[in-house]
């Protein structure tokens, strides 16, 4: 870390303190997440961090290679009970960063997201939830994402996916990549890795339900 990383680190603590709440017990990879996704800004990575503690004790959550999460969007529909919703996707994210903990967490975890979208019908199209999730990346996991593949993209899906953009900070997007070809296909297996990917997927490895995954917090 250079100085101007530590200078930053300490004004970003003080400014925490000033907001009325602390840092303590968060190291120094967790807090620069909040400054590199505020561009190295001491006030609004704190202004960002007090209200990522506040957001996380209002969902009633304690704080404790990259982790693959498989998203089937056919299997998927709409919830009605919104906040039950985004309490699951809470869950979602967080126990899918805490698989690569290891038994203790360094604070530059990520997470690459696989949204599967074949056989989706107009039914199975959740707007909403779909932005919720990118906008909780966005706003309370700050550099967790390191990539999201849109894989099976039916054409109805083309102008679904434009509106969702509106939503997406300009990293985020950046971040999104859709696969479309056999060639990105292939490129997308060994970026991610034959090891972690599912057979159907053309990986070796077996899906493995959210509520059968056991992680060490």
């Amino acid at each position: 870390m250079d100085t101007n990383q530590e200078i930053a680190l300490t004004q970003m603590r003080k400014s925490v303190e000033k907001l009325g709440s602390s840092t303590e017990s968060y190291g120094e990879k967790t807090l620069m997440r909040f400054l590199i996704a505020r561009s190295m800004n001491p006030e609004k990575a704190a202004k960002m961090f007090f209200q990522w503690k506040k957001w996380r004790a209002e969902m009633g959550l304690s704080k404790n290679g990259h982790p693959v999460v498989m998203v089937k969007s056919n299997k998927h529909f709409p919830s009605k009970d919104q906040l039950q919703f985004k309490k699951f996707v809470v869950h979602l994210l967080d126990k899918t960063i805490a698989s690569s903990f290891n038994g203790r967490e360094t604070g530059n975890e990520k997470l690459i997201g696989v949204v599967d979208l074949q056989h989706i019908t107009y039914n199975n199209a959740d707007l909403r939830g779909l932005i919720t999730g990118f906008q909780f990346l966005q706003a309370y996991y700050p550099e967790r994402l390191a990539a999201c593949y849109l894989l099976h993209m039916p054409q109805f899906f083309v102008t679904v996916w434009k509106f969702v953009c509106r939503f997406l900070d300009k990293a985020t997007q950046e971040k999104v990549r859709i696969v479309t070809s056999e060639e990105q296909m292939q490129e997308f297996i060994r970026e991610v890795g034959e090891d972690v990917l599912p057979e159907e997927y053309g990986g070796r490895a077996k899906l493995v339900l959210l509520q059968n995954v056991t992680v060490n917090y």
